[in-house]
């Protein structure tokens, strides 16, 4: 064989054997795209698969099982949707813009044109099986820290004077967390961005009104 054969030869084995690129962050998304269409009971492992462009046994050794999968799913679901509007949330210095703001910003999210719509927090966890336990409680915990942000920014909110001390914190984080879950369940439904925005903007006449300047 020749010198000039064998560089050929080498250089095609080379071409053959070497793995395409695993691009981690992409194969995620597209796992996410998959269980925020399907919920998570309804996406199979072949469709998952199909989606992030890889093979069975490359999603088990990448990220353990179906379940994991999907845990890690809801992770980058928050970082990359929730994060920043919720950092805004808790800077914003006053309460009554913070919460207008932030049901204006979940409003565009739920119904982006570059997501499925509604939350996948929410819609996500309607099809899992009573003994997917750690899914439940997953789901459960991530519900549970949006309604203990709002409690969080409602208390400092007291603290600061903007709201009365009287103020039912419990109840309002509560009433504020079930109204954001339902604007996930109206996106789905087909609202459009106004209507979806004007629900939204009845969040902020959930809290008592601001306190009127003192002028002593």
């Amino acid at each position: 064989m020749s010198a000039q054969s064998r560089a050929l030869q080498s250089s095609t084995s080379r071409g053959k054997g070497r793995p395409r690129a695993f691009d981690r962050a992409q194969a995620l998304h597209s796992a996410l795209e998959v269980f925020w269409r399907r919920g998570y009971a309804p996406a199979s492992v072949a469709e998952l698969c199909t989606a992030m462009r890889i093979n069975p046994p490359s999603l088990y050794a990448t990220f353990g099982n179906k379940a994991a999968l999907f845990l890690e799913a809801l992770r980058h679901y928050e970082r990359t949707y929730w994060d920043a509007p919720s950092r805004r949330f808790q800077e914003e210095p006053d309460v009554h813009t913070a919460v207008e703001h932030f049901f204006r910003d979940a409003a565009r999210i739920l119904l982006s044109p570059h997501t499925p719509c509604g939350c996948m927090v929410v819609l996500a966890a309607v099809n899992i099986a009573d003994d997917e336990t750690e899914i439940i409680a997953a789901v459960r915990e991530l519900r549970q820290a949006t309604e203990t942000l709002f409690a969080h920014r409602l208390r400092r909110a007291v603290r600061e004077g903007q709201l009365p001390p009287d103020t039912p914190v419990g109840p309002l984080a509560g009433a504020l967390n079930t109204l954001l879950e339902g604007l996930s369940l109206q996106a789905r439904d087909g609202l459009s961005l106004s209507e979806l925005s004007a629900i939204a903007g009845l969040a902020v006449r959930l809290l008592p009104p601001p306190r009127p300047a003192s002028h002593c």
